[in-house]
């Protein structure tokens, strides 16, 4: 793919994010970003959408490694048509790029004629007592909590963070606006969308926040919703989460 980018054709590969994380990581950073070729890099599978294959195939520590590479930008859409918004977006763009899709279908969080900006959150609602900040398959669940939220009478802004690498700092400094904020991802909780976000709020606006996501552990293998309800990403576990922070 770098080959081919280097004659100047746009090159995308598509593969298990599990082992381009893993085994192609140096080809990723040295022949794709190092040498800032044109290559878009689609990591299929990610996070634990391959069930009950365990921790040899699930991809849960990518994004920390991708964002850590200069020059590689990451994203991680959270349905169909964000997804070809987003694939449209990188066609345009001359830069090495990492994308994070899963296994099967997921519930539509836009409609067929959504834009992608590469570098720009999207604000999906407003809400003043505490920030729900997702990417990827996690934004239709913190959705649904904001909604639950609701019921209770606690206002919830939610924040699609697709672009995870640029990232949206100025998204972030208005979502810590509300004084608590809850980051939610399909990943590790070492590295990830937490870790991106609390690096910026640690450093320009310290307010309370909660990371949720996959434990720095061996994972429970089962089906997606199966971990999902595990760890507490689903839309109740979400909504428990931003009580706890609110304090």
């Amino acid at each position: 793919a770098a080959g081919l980018a280097s004659a100047g054709l746009i090159s995308c590969v598509c593969g298990p994010a599990s082992f381009y994380a893993t085994r192609a990581a140096e080809q990723i950073k040295v022949d794709v970003a190092y040498s800032h070729m044109n290559v878009k890099v689609i990591g299929v599978s990610g996070g634990v959408s391959y069930g009950a294959l365990g921790g040899t195939h699930h991809a849960v520590q990518d994004v920390a490694l991708m964002r850590a590479v200069p020059n590689l930008q990451v994203f991680l859409p959270a349905d169909a048509s964000q997804a070809a918004a987003l694939t449209r977006a990188l066609a345009a763009s001359p830069e090495p790029a990492y994308v994070r899709v899963g296994r099967g279908a997921v519930p539509d969080v836009y409609g067929p004629d959504v834009t992608f900006e590469i570098g720009r959150a999207v604000k999906l609602r407003p809400g003043k007592d505490v920030a729900l900040i997702a990417c990827g398959e996690m934004v239709y669940h913190a959705a649904e909590a904001a909604n639950l939220l609701a019921a209770a009478g606690i206002g919830a802004s939610v924040y699609d963070m697709a672009s995870i690498k640029p990232l949206d700092e100025a998204a972030i400094l208005e979502a810590a606006e509300t004084g608590a904020i809850v980051t939610v991802e399909e990943h590790s909780v070492k590295g990830g969308l937490g870790g991106a976000v609390a690096e910026v709020i640690c450093q320009k606006h310290p307010v309370r926040m909660r990371i949720l996501g996959l434990p720095d552990e061996p994972l429970y293998n089962g089906e997606s919703k199966d971990v999902f309800a595990h760890y507490g990403l689903t839309a109740e576990g979400i909504a428990k989460a931003a009580k706890e922070v609110i304090g």
